[in-house]
């Protein structure tokens, strides 16, 4: 929770404000989540804030809410392409993405429970930039990262508006994907994709989770001799669910 906090204050996503009048607030909770490996085995606890979007109206505290995501047959292909040109492929994990996105509307959220300022109890926070939970948050950090993307020398496919390429003066390629706050990328350059990853860590409070190993419940191994996918823990998870494992216990 803590980490939570001091991510939002070093974004600079709020300011502490007096209400003003007319305008209406937004409750925030806590929300707890335990983010599982491809084993299955915890990998880390996390503590997101988040605004109790389910008040907010369409039209009246946003517009645009919609934001893509990588498709499967596409997260497919690029791992197909990079086994078979021998690449290997790396995942990124943003830290709070949606602090990142930046609001166009005027939207002021209650003090979270226990982190409320001393004397000033009664002001409220006049978000800059997204929290989860908001209607408009997955558009507005999509759009940051597009732009940051495109400014970076990115083309965006017009067929699959999360897939991202970037050519060098030599013909080198790198290929990014992008699924909310997981990113993966690949290329025929380390350098260039190591310099990438500088880059993305420095703009953005990011994870190296080096090779790419488990990303939307899919396992993956990269070895000299191929890129090998399952769904192991997926189907296990079935089996436990439809009480199989027992019945063969």
């Amino acid at each position: 929770m803590e980490s939570e906090i001091h991510s939002i204050e070093k974004n600079q996503t709020w300011e502490l404000i007096d209400l003003p009048i007319g305008a209406k607030t937004i409750g925030v909770k806590w929300i707890y989540k335990t983010k599982l490996n491809e084993l299955g085995e915890v990998d880390k606890y996390k503590a997101q804030l988040g605004a109790k979007g389910y008040s907010q109206q369409q039209g009246v505290d946003f517009t645009e809410a919609f934001a893509p995501v990588a498709r499967m047959d596409t997260v497919g292909m690029i791992v197909a392409f990079a086994a078979h040109r021998g690449w290997k492929i790396y995942q990124l994990d943003v830290k709070s993405a949606f602090l990142h996105g930046e609001l166009s509307e005027d939207v002021y959220v209650e003090q979270p429970e226990g982190y409320k300022k001393k004397g000033s109890e009664h002001k409220v926070y006049k978000l800059h930039k997204a929290l989860y939970g908001l209607k408009q948050a997955p558009r507005a950090w999509f759009s940051h990262i597009e732009a940051h993307f495109v400014n970076d020398g990115f083309q965006k496919c017009p067929n699959e508006q999360t897939l991202f390429t970037k050519r060098s003066s030599e013909g080198k390629v790198l290929i990014v994907s992008i699924y909310v706050d997981d990113l993966i990328y690949t290329g025929d350059d380390e350098n260039m994709m190591f310099d990438f990853k500088n880059s993305m860590m420095k703009v953005f409070d990011m994870t190296d989770l080096g090779r790419m190993r488990f990303f939307l419940g899919i396992e993956v191994l990269q070895r000299s001799d191929g890129i090998f996918i399952c769904q192991k823990k997926y189907v296990m998870e079935v089996l436990n669910v439809l009480g199989c494992l027992k019945a063969s216990q």
